[in-house]
């Protein structure tokens, strides 16, 4: 059936690629209420989204090499089994660290976008692979809107939100499982996943990450901040040789620094980054300021996630008509135009709406078109592996965003936080047209690393 019916695959697809990114954003407008119901400070439940982000951090690149290992299709239904597990587990967790377990588990779906983007490149033709690939690229913006929208609709109780998400898992699991079929081919090599690389990897980012979650509050200067940041450097170091020596490494380092997907590399991270800062701030501002419940930051959010979708079914032929990375840096300036505008207005509804209307347009348009932009310039062997390194950045530009966010904000003006946004996008924009003007030169970018 996929080879009759391609677009079905690809759809089914899609939506586990939501599923497995509703999880991501939906803890974040229940933050306060998981600090009521589990008598935790805010510093410590915020772990509840930082510990998904972490897991899928390690488990894009650990995910995706299995893939390319022992097949895509059931590596990604692994990974959705995984995320109805951890749900379960977190809707009867009455605990922070059950939760935390689960939430671990729920962050294991992260790599199912690369996995999809390989499982598409083998069923759909070539002429309409770049539609494929922004829908399903598109989907980590509708699922990041989606979880907002999701944890409203609940009704302010985490246990219905994680019943629910382990309901959304199952269904994502049964129709993969019955609709997506991945081509015999041989294995590309008989190596092992690399196991120490994805401890070193888990070790430098929640050193990172715990640094920037608890730096406020221990102090900046404080021996045990400046001690984690350090440690963090050395062990992202030690990681680095060890992956360049490894025979097959967590993550291609090379692949990492790749001139065909540097470029995409970089806004990949600042586009996930200004994208969560954005949505974080939106969220604070709205149930601070505005008073707004959390249905209602679901519903100022509301025209983000649409447009994102809409924006993504055109994002096929206009990726034939204008190069993806053109396309990249475009949306990247319309996000900080969103983010700009909230610098300058963000104290009625309707500068939300339209900030939200603006970042919807942006973020569709970056996000299906650096799906395209990560694997155009490599050889096919390697499109799992490049688009695992899109998404891992992604990921950890995300999680930065939160814990930076949360900082800014814990000094009460919103405004710094959408500056930092404003200042990732702009960045990311630049990249996108640099990499569009080297795809411009025979040879530059589809050169192999060394």
């Amino acid at each position: 059936m996929y080879k009759k019916y391609p677009w079905i695959a690809v759809g089914v697809l899609a939506y586990a690629v939501a599923v497995g990114t509703l999880q991501m954003t939906a803890v974040v407008p229940m933050l306060p209420v998981l600090q009521r119901e589990l008598h935790a400070p805010l510093t410590s439940v915020s772990w509840t989204l930082t510990a998904a982000l972490l897991s899928g951090a390690v488990a894009i690149p650990l995910l995706s090499r299995l893939g390319d290992l022992y097949g895509r299709r059931p590596v990604a239904l692994s990974a959705l089994a995984l995320l109805v597990v951890g749900s379960l587990i977190a809707a009867v967790a009455t605990t922070l660290p059950l939760l935390i377990v689960g939430r671990v588990l729920q962050g294991v779906a992260a790599p199912l976008l690369p996995l999809a983007m390989g499982l598409a490149r083998e069923i759909v033709s070539r002429e309409r692979l770049p539609t494929a690939i922004g829908v399903l690229s598109a989907m980590i913006g509708v699922g990041s809107g989606g979880g907002m929208i999701l944890a409203g609709l609940v009704g302010g109780t985490y246990q219905g939100l994680f019943w629910i998400l382990a309901g959304l898992g199952a269904a994502g699991f049964a129709l993969v499982a019955s609709f997506v079929r991945e081509p015999r081919r041989d294995r590309v090599d008989d190596g092992r996943p690399d196991l120490v690389g994805a401890a070193l990897v888990t070790v430098w980012l929640v050193c990172l990450l715990l640094a920037i979650n608890k730096g406020a509050a221990w102090g900046w200067a404080s021996p045990l901040t400046l001690g984690l940041l350090a440690g963090a450097a050395v062990v992202a170091c030690v990681w680095v040789l060890t992956a360049r020596r490894a025979t097959h490494p967590l993550i291609e380092i090379p692949m990492l620094l790749h001139r065909g997907t540097v470029g995409a590399t970089v806004a990949s991270l600042l586009l996930g980054f200004a994208l969560f800062a954005t949505i974080t701030t939106i969220s604070a501002v709205a149930q601070g300021a505005l008073g707004a419940s959390v249905l209602q930051v679901g519903l100022y959010l509301l025209p983000t996630t649409s447009l994102m979708l809409v924006v993504s079914l055109f994002a096929g032929p206009l990726m034939r008509r204008f190069p993806a990375a053109s396309l990249v840096g475009t949306g990247s300036l319309l996000v900080a135009a969103a983010a700009l505008w909230l610098i300058a207005s963000h104290d009625t509804p309707s500068d939300l709406y339209i900030a939200a209307t603006i970042l919807g347009v942006g973020v569709g348009l970056g996000y299906a078109a650096l799906g395209t932009m990560a694997v155009e310039h490599v050889e096919p062997a390697k499109t799992a592996a490049a688009g695992g390194v899109n998404a891992l950045v992604r990921v950890v530009g995300s999680s930065l965003a939160g814990t930076i966010a949360g900082a800014l904000l814990s000094d009460g003006d919103a405004g710094w936080s959408f500056g930092v946004a404003a200042i990732a996008a702009l960045v990311s924009a630049l990249f996108g047209f640099i990499h569009h003007v080297l795809a411009r030169v025979p040879g530059v970018l589809t050169k192999e690393p060394a």
